[in-house]
């Protein structure tokens, strides 16, 4: 497995894939710490996510260059994802306890059932390369809270991450085994999903990927939870900050260059602003800077690959074939994968356009002529991951909240996770949740017990 920095199209590093026998022994090691750890007190589950917290903060810079340099993402968007890790790990340290406390319920017929949170065991992740520290704490930190153990199956891509994230389970001084990197392709995944010592699996990915996983943990009756991303809306309505609207509806292209499950990427505007929208929008997209990601006035890195640039540019020149204008949004030259912030305008209303996710920095526009042709556009694809909607109307807020078809609704902001708040979708986005109290009980045993 080959590390590629993509600002230079220069080797890193090469990664060995590991043999079935080490694909063996480390489902082994993940059964028997398990087989302990699951005995742990919570006080000391809560204590170790304190000490990877610390960790990872000592290790801030490090951590943060190997992102840069594997995936390419600006050195201040990737100090900013170790500092998510980092509050992920103290949310859960401080707020896990009570997490845990199942409560009781009193029995019609006499008596109570007790209600007790157990763990499972091994849960599988298989995550990406776009947040490659942020997408794997959102399921490890739960993962150590609920007594559980973690295997990793990262990109193959950002595997230089993947080992510094083991090195912070040294540094914390967690117990061998009970975090594991396998570097394995997507071939071997169904081996191990199918694998008697491995109780559930979670994957962010593509749709593709997701039908995949899926398909493999039912054929092996276990609890899957599918992130899948999709294409969010971003509905302006007139009564809208519109300055606020331009700046975040920006940002939501250009953050991580464009290659985020959450931020918006059909920017559905009402006729009554569009025309006022789309001078200053592209304006601003016009005026984005990308450059070095090591360099503090670049707005934003390459993509992640030459690969990946040449799938945005495939998706680009579909989407003009059908009709669609395209601002900005140039590939150029060079070693590095790097592209232009750009905009497509006058996209055909056709599901199987608007459902692209264009995982780069490059915006769909859309004109909604009112509130029901805006909800209309933004429910038309079969995903449903995210969503923004901007309007000072109380009446049209409640409206979209209820309407808008996605497991996640900002308003008057741009979407962004948080370890406090579930996370996740409907429609082919997926299905279940990580993060907050939600994402940690996905992995766990509602146990009843009854009593007189």
């Amino acid at each position: 497995m080959k590390s590629i920095n993509p600002a230079t199209g220069e080797e890193i590093a090469t990664h060995q894939e590991m043999t079935k026998a080490q694909i063996d022994t480390a489902l082994d090691r993940a059964a028997t710490t398990f087989a302990t750890w699951r005995e742990t007190p919570i006080a000391e589950r809560t204590t170790l996510l304190s000490a990877l917290a610390d960790a990872y903060h000592d290790h801030r810079d490090r951590l943060a260059r190997m992102a840069t340099m594997e995936m390419g993402k600006t050195l201040k968007s990737a100090l900013a994802e170790v500092d998510k890790c980092v509050a992920a790990f103290r949310h859960y340290a401080k707020e896990g306890p009570a997490m845990l406390e199942g409560g009781s319920i009193a029995l019609a017929s006499g008596g109570k059932a007790d209600l007790v949170w157990l763990p499972i065991g091994p849960v599988l992740a298989v995550m990406p390369w776009n947040f490659p520290y942020w997408q794997v704490v959102r399921f490890l930190a739960p993962c150590i809270l609920a007594g559980n153990v973690g295997l990793l199956k990262h990109a193959s891509n950002v595997q230089g991450v993947a080992a510094l994230m083991q090195d912070m389970m040294g540094a914390a001084g967690a117990p061998d085994g009970l975090f594991q990197n396998l570097p394995i392709r997507s071939n071997a995944v169904a081996d191990v999903i199918a694998d008697d010592r491995v109780a559930a699996v979670t994957l962010t990915g593509s749709e593709g990927a997701g039908r995949a996983v899926a398909e493999q943990a039912g054929k092996a009756l276990k609890k899957v939870v599918l992130e899948l991303g999709g294409s969010d809306p971003f509905i302006i309505m007139p009564s809208a900050d519109l300055d606020a609207a331009v700046e975040q509806a920006v940002t939501a292209r250009i953050q991580n260059t464009g290659q985020s499950c959450i931020c918006g990427k059909r920017m559905i505007v009402h006729a009554d602003i569009y025309d006022e929208f789309l001078e200053r929008y592209a304006a601003a997209m016009a005026a984005v800077k990308p450059g070095d990601p090591f360099a503090a006035e670049s707005d934003m890195g390459p993509l992640s690959s030459a690969e990946q640039r040449q799938t945005v540019l495939d998706q680009i020149d579909k989407i003009t074939a059908a009709g669609a204008t395209l601002i900005g949004g140039e590939s150029m030259p060079g070693p590095g994968a790097y592209i232009r912030a750009g905009i497509l305008t006058d996209v055909p209303v056709d599901p199987a356009l608007m459902g692209e996710e264009i995982f780069g920095p490059i915006a769909m526009l859309f004109k909604a002529k009112d509130m029901d042709d805006a909800i209309a556009i933004a429910n038309a694809i079969p995903f449903g991951l995210g969503s923004s909607v901007w309007t000072e109307e109380p009446e049209e807020e409640e409206r979209f909240v209820r309407d808008v078809q996605a497991g996640m609704t900002a308003v008057n902001q741009m979407l962004a996770s948080a370890p406090e708040a579930p996370f996740g979708g409907v429609k082919r986005s997926g299905h279940g949740r990580e993060l907050g109290p939600f994402g940690l009980h996905e992995f766990m045993n509602l146990k009843s017990v009854y009593r007189k």
